[in-house]
């Protein structure tokens, strides 16, 4: 019987991780169709999934998934792939081991993308912008998709999460 629970719990988990990366590819291409998933300014509507955490840490791997998969559908670099997914799998740990603050779940991506992707800007795509003027650029996209878009989002799922979520 145990057994059997724990593979009912893993698939739950493959397949909620599954569904989170396809809605970051097609958020991040939704995005990019307005010119607004790559850049100096940036506000990829997925990143708001980066609160997904707070309810299950099965969205961690699907994020990562879902942003490795968009950035390279997108047709970003290798050095964008990488270290703009790092960003994103900083951010998601650090969403899931804030789960218990709530207005802070959106922080950790935020700051994660705030600082790595302005030097991926830089040395990936040799962006003229001063980092600073990048951080500044990249935080408030940041702050739009996690903070605005993100927290909208928790709590429209909040009252539903018993029936949507299973704990991790």
């Amino acid at each position: 019987m145990n057994t059997q629970n724990n593979t009912k719990k893993n698939i739950y988990n493959i397949t909620f991780a599954a569904m989170v990366a396809a809605l970051y590819v097609v958020l991040t291409f939704v995005a990019n169709s307005f010119g607004l998933a790559s850049g100096v300014i940036q506000v990829r509507l997925s990143e708001a999934l980066t609160i997904l955490p707070f309810f299950s840490g099965a969205a961690i791997p699907g994020l990562v998934i879902g942003c490795v998969t968009a950035n390279w559908l997108t047709g970003c670099v290798f050095l964008d792939i990488v270290f703009g997914s790092l960003a994103t799998l900083i951010g998601a740990l650090g969403s899931y081991l804030l789960r218990k603050h709530k207005f802070l779940v959106p922080l950790p991506p935020v700051l994660a993308n705030t600082i790595i992707v302005p030097y991926v800007l830089r040395f990936a795509y040799d962006m003229p912008d001063s980092i600073p003027f990048m951080m500044a650029t990249v935080g408030a996209g940041e702050i739009i998709s996690c903070y605005i878009l993100g927290l909208a989002l928790l709590f429209a799922l909040q009252p539903f999460a018993n029936k949507l979520f299973k704990k991790s």
